[in-house]
């Protein structure tokens, strides 16, 4: 199954903006919050720390970051769609936005120095980008040794009882809702997604070919979610 255009993708974002936080509360049932903590747990950010969150699209998970290296540390919030920037630029409080930074940028080709982030964070982007061992490198490229990175996206359970009922969710539930505010052809894209998306095992080799000394696969939500946590080794 080919993967789209990353200016297809691109233009998809843009698009689903202004309804994308709904979507997520709505197709989640409000569960997205509760795996972004979970994320955030296994990567342990610290205050006064620098991290980074690729894919940012309206800042949720960049907003949490904020809050955690409060008060003098930095979250760089990264996303390539202009429209969620911008939405993310307005939707928080002036006490959070001030340890945040906005960057449009590509995750294949950051444009920050290598070993300046004390850890990182991806909360479903990792599926949608061009070419996962690219963004994996990058990654690990500009974190510093011994930082870790959070992983957090779909996954395809293994148990088929819950693999019928992932298909069943997102054939009957999640392209009807698009289709009543008018985004099926948006919100379609995401079985297609999944389907070529690697399981939790390939993430963990594409993880330690791009160069991370520790890769670990977590499933959760009984196998349909995923957190996929890294660490760069310590040169000796």
């Amino acid at each position: 199954m080919p993967q789209p255009a990353e200016t297809d993708v691109q233009q998809i974002f843009d698009r689903i903006a202004p309804m994308y936080d709904r979507f997520n509360d709505l197709l989640s049932l409000g569960q997205h919050r509760i795996w972004k903590k979970m994320a955030l747990r296994w990567c342990e950010p610290k205050q006064s720390e620098t991290w980074l969150d690729l894919c940012c699209g309206s800042g949720d998970m960049t907003a949490l970051l904020a809050k955690r290296v409060a008060p003098d540390g930095k979250a760089i919030g990264v996303d390539f769609s202009k429209q969620l920037l911008a939405i993310a630029a307005t939707k928080y409080l002036p006490s959070i936005q001030k340890n945040i930074t906005w960057q449009e940028a590509n995750v294949l080709d950051l444009p920050f120095a290598e070993n300046t982030f004390d850890g990182a964070t991806l909360a479903y982007g990792l599926r949608n980008v061009a070419n996962i061992p690219q963004c994996l490198s990058e990654l690990r490229r500009v974190l510093k040794d011994g930082a870790k990175a959070a992983i957090l996206d779909f996954h395809r359970p293994s148990d088929r009882l819950m693999q019928a009922f992932q298909d069943f969710y997102l054939d009957r539930v999640v392209v009807p809702l698009a289709d009543r505010f008018a985004m099926t052809a948006e919100y379609a894209y995401i079985a297609p997604s999944l389907a070529r998306f690697p399981i939790g095992s390939e993430q963990v080799k594409l993880a330690k070919a791009a160069g991370f000394s520790q890769a670990t696969h977590h499933a959760i939500a009984n196998g349909m979610m995923g957190i996929l946590v890294l660490q760069k080794s310590i040169r000796a």
